[in-house]
């Protein structure tokens, strides 16, 4: 995800400051990984330094001043650019699992027993997914559904791997 280009469309309702774009960020989008402020104003002063937002205004307060951010033109262009760019597809060709199997094979280890302790962890993750799922509002449905699917397909490439193990050895070992 990019953090900048989201602290971008969240600022096109109106001006905020870091810590209400902290908020509104973690709210919508930050369920299972919350932002830092340091993260925040790291990636508004680049923003800012990049033309996208504009220091709004100052506010003195107890602490440190508040700096209230506003979307540039620019930055509204760069939202959109963002939005319609289709994001790159990522084929897992180094899976580390793929790589743990193959090596268990040289090793004369036990690669059965790698595919059904992860099997079983991949299980475990969709039940606890399932069940966040089932509590969870549309957002959190539909970041689980995300998440399910992938890890269906990975359960499949892991029932037939583990029917290919005899030829895969041979393969490896050859």
């Amino acid at each position: 995800m990019s953090i900048g280009n989201t602290l971008l469309g969240l600022l096109e309702s109106g001006p905020r400051h870091g810590y209400d774009l902290k908020r509104a960020f973690d709210e919508k989008f930050g369920h299972d990984r919350p932002l830092h402020y340091g993260q925040v104003y790291a990636t508004m002063s680049r923003l800012l330094k990049n033309g996208l937002v504009d220091v709004d205004g100052i506010e003195a307060g107890g602490g440190p001043e508040r700096k209230r951010y506003a979307i540039t033109d620019a930055g509204i262009t760069d939202v959109e650019r963002w939005l319609t760019t289709p994001e790159k597809p990522e084929p897992y060709l180094q899976s580390s699992l793929y790589s743990k199997v193959v090596l268990a094979l040289l090793t004369h280890r036990d690669a059965a027993g790698i595919l059904d302790t992860q099997r079983s962890e991949h299980l475990r993750s969709m039940r606890i997914l399932t069940d966040r799922k089932r509590k969870g509002d549309l957002a959190d449905q539909l970041i689980c559904d995300h998440a399910l699917f992938h890890l269906e397909a990975d359960l499949r490439w892991l029932e037939l791997t583990a029917a290919r193990l005899d030829k895969l050895a041979e393969a490896v070992t050859a």
